[in-house]
């Protein structure tokens, strides 16, 4: 089997296409693409606890600690410890914050809409499903 005929070729592949994509559009901004999904992510209203940040984006703890400290130094977010529990920080978007997660939302939304223009739905439709049924295979440890 060629690598190229490889379910994990297609989609490492296929992810760092669009990745570089995000990348290139991000550094217009003087973000990266790790940045613009952690803003996407930070509930303005209420903060967003900085533990609940990596799980959702599938990071490591360690790497959102670097990008939460970029962040800072960017002035995009400031951290507020939460009253009924010091332990627990909230995670909140500066006004600049506030812009570069706008840019972000108008990217992403951006290239899904030309992705729908090129792609039937139904044909996305088994695209998601193949991609949950392989996510849920790995989560269940159905693999090895």
């Amino acid at each position: 089997m060629k690598a190229e005929e490889t379910v994990d070729y297609n989609v490492k592949v296929c992810w760092h296409a669009i990745s570089r994509m995000y990348n290139t559009e991000a550094a217009k901004n003087d973000i990266t693409t790790s940045i613009g999904f952690v803003l996407l992510n930070i509930d303005q209203e209420a903060g967003t606890p900085a533990t609940k940040i990596a799980p959702l984006l599938g990071l490591e703890a360690r790497s959102l600690t670097r990008i939460l400290k970029s962040m800072e130094e960017k002035k995009l977010i400031y951290k507020v410890s939460d009253p009924s529990d010091k332990r627990l920080v909230r995670i909140f978007l500066t006004e600049e914050g506030l812009k570069k997660k706008e840019v972000s939302r108008k990217t992403v939304l951006h290239f899904n809409h030309k992705v729908r223009e090129q792609i039937q739905q139904d044909e996305l439709d088994v695209f998601f499903k193949v991609c949950g049924r392989i996510q849920s295979m790995i989560e269940n440890k159905d693999i090895f």
